[in-house]
């Protein structure tokens, strides 16, 4: 990371080169910016579960039910931004043609079932049906359900938690855990796509993106990402024409 704001390089030809590569000064701000802004926000909610955590451990229920709380709300604060991000990725890279650099997302680097299922769906797509772009705005589309769905489990689990600490078991604790390391792992992946699009991204079209982050932020329920699923029966539809 101490790299990215050296002297300007050219995008590499894959998000490995990408990741390497330094970005123009003022890219590198608006990266660093948007960064730090999720990182603020993730790093609350981690710390308050990690907290709940260690006094459930620790035989004291009620105390990390009291902790837990505060976590639903929290969860929603990352994930709101998290998913306007991705949204104005997916709708600059749409309307101005941009292609950036994107890998497949790696079932290993999920915890929960659904993560992994989805994270092989979205592998096997991008190896033998998808262009370079298509790859792109499949995996921010895929990423920005996949935080949606974490956040609303991880919130139904803490405030089941909260509600009856008591009665509140294995399974419950295991599911907050489970989709807030999953959730994270969204949010790097969303960081790496981030630095391959303003690699890829015109100077001249910096501000537009910049705006359309801004507006998705302010709102209080950003739009979704969901194209998944519509995108998948555009292909299964020309699949079937073409033959």
């Amino acid at each position: 990371m101490n790299d990215l704001g050296r002297a300007p390089s050219a995008r590499g030809m894959s998000v490995k080169d990408d990741w390497r590569a330094s970005l123009p000064a003022e890219k590198y701000r608006v990266f660093r910016s948007y960064e730090q802004h999720l990182e603020t926000s993730y790093n609350m909610l981690s710390v308050s579960l990690d907290e709940a955590l260690e006094l459930r451990q620790g035989g004291r229920l009620l105390q990390a039910s009291q902790v837990v709380c505060v976590t639903p709300e929290l969860c929603e604060r990352f994930a709101n931004p998290l998913v306007a991000l991705l949204w104005s990725l997916s709708e600059h890279a749409k309307h101005y043609g941009t292609v950036p650099n994107a890998a497949p997302l790696d079932p290993a680097n999920f915890l929960g079932a659904r993560g992994q299922r989805v994270a092989l769906l979205s592998s096997l797509l991008c190896k033998v049906l998808l262009s370079q772009r298509q790859q792109f705005l499949y995996k921010i589309s895929t990423l920005g359900e996949m935080v949606d769905d974490l956040s609303q489990d991880f919130r139904a689990a803490a405030g089941e938690i909260a509600a009856s600490p008591a009665f509140a078991g294995d399974v419950l604790w295991a599911a907050v855990d489970a989709t807030h390391y999953d959730l994270n792992t969204c949010f790097r992946e969303a960081v790496v796509l981030l630095k391959s699009f303003l690699l890829s991204l015109p100077e001249s079209e910096l501000g537009t993106f910049q705006a359309t982050v801004r507006v998705q932020m302010g709102v209080a329920k950003p739009k979704k990402t969901s194209l998944t699923h519509r995108f998948l029966r555009h292909r299964r539809v020309a699949a079937i024409s073409g033959e």
